[in-house]
């Protein structure tokens, strides 16, 4: 239990894959504009995140590894991680159709977002059990909603802010971008032991 919980707590903070890693910063400055749109993104990338770790490592342990395929592993995450991007967009385009058009080119770029394809990757890499996968990426979605949550209330409040003309629109956006960063790096040397 202790060995889940540091993954959690890991993969939120420690290695939060936006802000400490760098990876699916084209939806975090994408659709990070309002909150609402930010949670919709966030859901949808939670659900892809942890519905692919649970595939992936199936289709990794039960069809690449016995057949000593390892090196498709990359392109079969990403067939695994765009066919369930196309699933939520299908939903999302059914069922909460305002969301859908707010995301709009967005969301089909989850199925290349690199935080998705990089949790697929380091489960492997760390040979993490069919559970501490499927945490690991509930954690990375968790991650990647707190970043993108907390940025869009900056970015919110920026809207509203007395910039200097030379450093509005994306100038101040990666500036605020790099402050966040430089918040969740400080977790870096928390150990839990």
């Amino acid at each position: 239990m202790k060995e889940l919980f540091a993954i959690l707590i890991g993969a939120m903070l420690v290695e939060n894959f936006v802000l400490t890693k760098f990876l699916g910063i084209c939806p975090f400055l994408g659709v990070s504009k309002k909150t609402s749109t930010a949670l919709g993104m966030s859901g949808a990338v939670v659900f892809v995140l942890v519905l692919s770790q649970a595939v992936t490592w199936f289709v990794y342990e039960y069809m690449l590894k016995p057949n000593n395929l390892e090196y498709l592993q990359t392109i079969t995450f990403i067939l695994v991680i765009a066919t369930l991007v196309q699933f939520v967009e299908i939903v999302l385009k059914k069922l909460i159709p305002t969301l859908y058009k707010s995301l709009g080119v967005y969301l089909p770029l989850i199925t290349t977002n690199c935080a998705v394809l990089g949790s697929a990757l380091i489960f492997v890499e760390r040979d993490y059990t069919f559970v501490e996968s499927v945490v690991f990426g509930f954690a990375a979605g968790l991650g990647f909603t707190l970043a993108l949550i907390l940025f869009s209330g900056i970015r919110e409040r920026l809207e509203t802010a007395d910039i200097p003309e030379a450093f509005k629109g994306m100038p101040i956006t990666l500036i605020a971008a790099s402050l966040v960063s430089v918040t969740f790096i400080g977790f870096a040397g928390l150990i839990i032991s």
